[in-house]
């Protein structure tokens, strides 16, 4: 019989794992069309390292493959989607996702595992991969302050899709649980705050939500929403996730 660690554990991951996927549909169209338009190559590559940190520290902790496993999956879309950007970029972005992933997902992991792997013993091991897992953690699931704060000033939703904010409420509510059972503040108090934004998300949600209206010009994938073409709307320009 599975215990509830396992179970909510195998939940996290189907959650994850949902929420990784989400910008298949942008990469998709940045494809099809050969460019990257204005989309922006920073939050894949910070995600890519948020995911390199919590593989580290599924590694060295204990019975934690379930963490290892699904940022592994999700470490490996990531570096998908940040090729897909140096090959469709413009030349002055392509090099500055270069230098961008060279330097965060490439040079730093690298230089910091090296580090601590030499430097400290198992325990502070652990200890320093959860605080850089839960730092950028934390950075990842504040982005979507911005987009909060757009609809509380236009009174709409246009932007703000409900399917991925219900999905990172349900993300950040079962690894909450999986930590608090498993005594892993490392995993809690991100995913905790992530519930929280979530749930905020959901509030707002229920607060400006109106019947949808044609929405042209806009490409939206359920974790990044650009407004391509008509920049007259006083919008966020980008949404990430």
């Amino acid at each position: 019989m599975l215990s509830l660690v396992t179970i909510f554990g195998l939940l996290g991951n189907i959650t994850t794992g949902l929420v990784y996927l989400a910008p298949v549909k942008t990469f998709w169209h940045i494809v099809r069309s050969g460019s990257t338009e204005e989309f922006d190559s920073l939050p894949y590559v910070v995600k890519l390292l948020n995911g390199y940190m919590w593989v580290y520290y599924g590694v060295v902790k204990p019975n934690s493959v379930l963490v290892a496993t699904v940022n592994g999956f999700g470490a490996v879309l990531e570096l998908i989607y940040v090729i897909i950007f140096l090959i469709f970029a413009p030349p002055r972005i392509r090099a500055m996702t270069a230098i961008l992933f060279g330097a965060l997902d490439v040079v730093f992991p690298i230089a910091t595992v090296f580090l601590i792997q030499m430097s400290f013993n198992r325990e502070m091991q652990i200890n320093s991969a959860g605080l850089l897992s839960l730092i950028f953690s934390v950075i990842t699931y504040a982005s979507p302050l911005s987009i909060m704060k757009t609809v509380v000033t236009t009174k709409s939703v246009e932007y703000m899709p409900f399917l991925l904010s219900f999905i990172l409420f349900i993300n950040g509510l079962t690894w909450t649980v999986y930590a608090v059972l498993t005594k892993d503040w490392f995993i809690g108090i991100p995913n905790g705050s992530g519930f929280v934004f979530g749930t905020a998300q959901l509030v707002l949600y229920a607060m400006y939500w109106k019947p949808k209206q044609s929405m042209s010009h806009v490409v939206e994938d359920g974790c990044q929403t650009e407004h391509l073409l008509d920049h007259s709307v006083p919008v966020l320009d980008k949404y990430e996730c």
